[in-house]
Parts: structure tokens; C-alpha cells; sequence
């Protein structure tokens, strides 16, 4: 019998995967989040044998997530994922599982089948291995169309058509979302959630519930005395993380920091 626990912030989504494990006799549901926070808690406290767990999440994307799990007690993870055939490469290339939305009864059990087979054969440092090169190709942005996408946004009267790479930092504004490029600030009416779905080929870093950051733009460094991180981009722009991400930030800075001689 394989413990499972299923992160996802659409209720919809959590029943269809906890309907599928239901289907398989060897798959117990011991938990459902629909916040990443508390379900990071959850899995550190008692971590499952099998994490389904959702990319796109508000408070912390399931990457995030994954980076901040124990590698000792890191489960199998079943990335559950919107995205497009091209950030299907990178899973197919990498040994994670990924469901794609929508799926079927018959795609569940093919999933459910490979978790069984990489239960029996991988260990603890494969399994590792395997969610590091997948987490570096999709924060590369190695799934993205030549062509690079773009977002209309406003300043002023006038609307403005953004390559997002030129994007330093997202911010939440009540109904609108802040675009930073420079000393340029722009807004489009969305969701920070949503806004980070255009996102998708760029490095973002969730440092707060309500600010991103475009890892490609980030210069300098530094702590505040209590800990929580500060990030100068390019265009002079200082953002702070808050206490509820600084984890998942330092884990993402340890990640960049080279290898002692």
C-alpha cells in the first residue's frame, strides 16, 4: 500500500485524482491540500510514499515545492500540469511522471502503472536526480515556442505589447497586476496567478503571495536582519521576500551558488 498525498488549488482537480487513486487498490489518499504551504508542512511531518502534485499554484508553484522537500524522504512525485507540448519534452526526457489536464481514467492508470515500476527500481538518489534535471530544463524555460511570447499591458492612455523577458518583477495591485521593466511600471488586469501562467518561460521566483520575480534580472543579494531576502533586478528595482517564502528563496539561491573547489 503506497501513501499519497494530492496538492492542487482546484478543488476539481484534487477529486478527479483522489477518484483515481480510489480506482487503484494499493493507492490510500492520506491528505488533500489545496494550499502549498500547509501541504509542505504536511509532507515534511509524514511524507508520502507519492505526491500528486499541481505546477501552477498561487502560494507557491509546485516546483517551489518540490525544491523544498527533504531529497532523503523525497517521494515520487506526479507533476500535474496545464502546459503546453513543449514543456511535455522536458517531462518525457526526464523520468517524472506528469498527468496532463484534462486526463482520462486510462491515462490515470498508465501514471499509476509507471509509479509502481519506478517504486520497484529507482532509489532515493535516482529519484533525486531525476526531479533536478527536470526542475533546471522548465526554470531554463527549455520548453519555450521560438517565437517569444508576449503580453499587452497599459501605462498612461496607451497600451504597450511586452516580450515577457524583458520583465523584471510581478506584483499583485487589487484587480491589476504591476510589470516592472526598468524604471518603467506597467498594469494589465489580471491575477498574479494567472499573470504567472505567460510567464512560463522565464525563471520566476514566488518571494511573497503577491510578488514574482524574473530570476534573469536579479544583481545583488542580501538578508535583512531577520532573515528575509532582498533582491535588486536590474533596473534598480528592490523587492523583499516575505518570512513565509524565505525557504523556498534560500533554496533556490543555494541552488545557484557554485560547487566549493
Amino acid at each position: 500500500m503506497m501513501d499519497v498525498i494530492i496538492v492542487d488549488d482546484e478543488s476539481a482537480a484534487r477529486r478527479t485524482v483522489r477518484e483515481g487513486c480510489e480506482r487503484e487498490g494499493d493507492f490510500n489518499v492520506v491528505g488533500e491540500f489545496g494550499d502549498s504551504r500547509t501541504a509542505l508542512e504536511a509532507i515534511r511531518a509524514r511524507p508520502p510514499h507519492v505526491l500528486f502534485l499541481d505546477i501552477q499554484m498561487d502560494s507557491m508553484t509546485g516546483m517551489a515545492l518540490a525544491r523544498a522537500l527533504d531529497p532523503a524522504t523525497l517521494p515520487l512525485i506526479v507533476f500535474v500540469t496545464a502546459y503546453d507540448h513543449y514543456a511535455l519534452e522536458a517531462f518525457e526526457v526526464s523520468a517524472v511522471d506528469y498527468l496532463l489536464k484534462p486526463f482520462d481514467d486510462a491515462r490515470f492508470r498508465a501514471t499509476a502503472a509507471r509509479v509502481r515500476q519506478r517504486r520497484a527500481g529507482q532509489s532515493s538518489g535516482d529519484r533525486q536526480r531525476s526531479l533536478e534535471s527536470l526542475l533546471e530544463q522548465l526554470e531554463r524555460g527549455a520548453f519555450a515556442s521560438e517565437r517569444q511570447p508576449r503580453v499587452l499591458a497599459e501605462a498612461g492612455s496607451r497600451m504597450h505589447m511586452l516580450d515577457v523577458a524583458q520583465v523584471e518583477v510581478l506584483e499583485a495591485d487589487r484587480n491589476y497586476v504591476r510589470l516592472t521593466i526598468g524604471r518603467e511600471v506597467f498594469h494589465a488586469r489580471s491575477t498574479l496567478q494567472q499573470a504567472e501562467r505567460s510567464f512560463q518561460t522565464q525563471p520566476m521566483l514566488r518571494i511573497s503571495r503577491s510578488c514574482l520575480v524574473n530570476m534573469s534580472h536579479v544583481k545583488e543579494v542580501s538578508r535583512t536582519p531577520r532573515g528575509d531576502f532582498i533582491l535588486v533586478v536590474t533596473g534598480g528595482t528592490t523587492v523583499t521576500s516575505s518570512e513565509g517564502f524565505r525557504d523556498p528563496v534560500r533554496q533556490y539561491l543555494e541552488r545557484l551558488k557554485l560547487a566549493p573547489a
